[in-house]
């Protein structure tokens, strides 16, 4: 058994801890998280000296993470985030996450460490809680001032992480904590984070050799046995083609196209002489001398959704480019007032709707500049992130969204319909209580919250922000220096300065 402070103090009393409550826990949790909680302390029990777990509060594919509370030297109780990693994860992953934690966390809204305890193949590792509502619960009533403020934060984590040569490879709302009332934030989970050729994290160095083929994510087809986006250098894949959903939602999917295989499960090819030469290239088909090639290796670890052009089109050179687009989704959710923007059951379709609303020429160009070459049998143009956030929101008519309504003594004419949760008003309602005093409620508008008037900026950030080209993104550094967020800087200078 081991037990590692990070902090030189220990800042936790063993004394007369919490023990743990097992009637009061009943009460509050399901059947299958008081067994987890059980099996937790059983895998290590020195957990229950210091902690009483309260609840489980997240699970991924990696890993688990418990509300803890604990006992401090001055008699308070606080509370703790307890992330309990498989015993399948490998040790210098392990390591690796603590170390990028240890080094970057505790400021820059980056969470920090605490203690670290392992037994066996068994590791907990114990860091601050920051109470918060998922962005799901909480987008449709955050106001543009909020969404500001939560970019501009989000951003300072990255560039202070990417100032150690960190990738987090894994940016997405879950991972980037927002307390309301407090307005603190925090980056969390460095379980899927890379190093950059000139890391500072040691141990990430030795990441890229523990396995010689990326493990696909969770859920998904691998790429590699369907690829249709063909490289400069290879191709992996049978012919291709569009085809239109019949059937759209919004105009974020209107247009929408995916990329479909035309012989996924075709017999592999005869081997090809040496020296052939491909006569595919920028074509709608794969020849047999690339279909004969070898599959191509890239990581492709991340959230579908929020993976970059150039993870999902297996882009060998990847670096804190990727965290950036992934920050560029995020704004464009908030945005929008969509959360999931991007949905997809794999890569292609992700390719394609990123195609959807960057523009399909655009996407092909960009992939040309990192040695790719994606074929789209017919244009899909760029949209207008204004127009396309603002219809999202209700906030200007859709082209398809129209309502028939008959003129006196004449044919029917075609009207938008602006949708009624968005008045242009402000209703109020009278209650009555039971002491037959009348209480008057106001319900607040889009308007008042600030989504009358986003300005240009907002817009001209998230498009520098989801530039398809990697080498010519925005970078989070320079994107703190946008003139959206001028008077942050100023307030942040004038603290500094006090």
């Amino acid at each position: 058994m081991e037990v590692v402070p990070i902090h030189n103090e220990a800042m936790i009393s063993t004394e007369d801890c919490p023990k743990p409550d097992r009637a009061h826990r009943r009460s509050k949790v399901s059947t299958d998280v008081e067994t987890d909680i059980e099996l937790l302390y059983k895998a290590i029990p020195q957990i229950s000296k210091v902690f009483r777990v309260i609840d489980k509060i997240g699970e991924g594919t990696f890993s688990s993470v418990y509300l803890g509370e604990a006992q401090m030297h001055d008699g308070s109780r606080q509370k703790f985030a307890l992330k309990h990693l498989i015993p399948t994860s490998h040790p210098t992953r392990i390591a690796a996450e603590l170390q990028c934690l240890t080094v970057t966390g505790g400021g820059e809204n980056v969470i920090g460490v605490t203690y670290c305890f392992r037994k066996e193949d068994h590791v907990v590792i114990v860091m601050p809680y920051l109470e918060h509502r998922p962005i799901v619960d909480i987008i449709s009533s955050l106001s543009f001032e909020e969404v500001r403020l939560y970019i501009y934060n989000l951003l300072k984590a990255l560039k202070h992480i990417h100032q150690f040569g960190i990738i987090h490879r894994d940016i997405k709302p879950n991972n980037f904590l927002y307390n309301r009332k407090t307005k603190e934030y925090a980056l969390v989970d460095f379980g899927l984070a890379q190093g950059t050729a000139d890391t500072q994290i040691d141990l990430l160095k030795d990441l890229p050799g523990l396995r010689k083929v990326q493990r696909p994510v969770f859920g998904e087809r691998n790429m590699n046995s369907c690829s249709q986006i063909a490289s400069t250098t290879k191709l992996t894949s049978s012919r291709t083609e569009l085809v239109k959903v019949t059937k759209a939602e919004d105009p974020a999917s209107r247009g929408f196209a995916l990329l479909k295989s035309q012989g996924a499960n075709r017999k592999p090819q005869r081997a090809v002489p040496l020296g052939a030469t491909c006569s595919c290239y920028h074509t709608d088909r794969v020849c047999n001398i690339c279909l004969s090639r070898k599959q191509q290796i890239a990581p492709r670890a991340g959230t579908p959704g929020f993976r970059a052009p150039e993870v999902l089109t297996k882009c060998p050179n990847q670096g804190t480019a990727i965290d950036v687009w992934s920050a560029g989704v995020i704004l464009l959710s908030l945005l929008s007032g969509r959360y999931p923007f991007f949905k997809a059951s794999d890569d292609l379709i992700a390719l394609s709707q990123i195609m959807t609303i960057r523009g399909s020429r655009e996407t092909i160009q960009a992939a040309k500049t990192f040695g790719k070459s994606v074929v789209c049998s017919r244009e899909l143009p760029r949209q207008d992130l204004r127009v396309l956030c603002e219809t999202l929101r209700g906030r200007r008519p859709s082209p398809d969204d129209v309502t028939p309504l008959p003129q006196n003594n004449g044919p029917v004419s075609q009207k938008a319909h602006v949708p009624d949760e968005t008045p242009t008003h402000r209703p109020t309602q009278e209650h009555v209580r039971p002491d037959d005093t009348p209480l008057t409620v106001t319900m607040e508008t889009e308007d008042d919250r600030g989504w009358g008037g986003v300005p240009d900026e907002a817009y001209q950030l998230l498009d520098q922000l989801l530039d398809l080209n990697p080498t010519t993104r925005i970078t989070a550094a320079d994107a703190l220096t946008h003139e959206l967020f001028t008077d942050l800087r100023a307030s942040a200078i004038a603290e500094k300065h006090m």
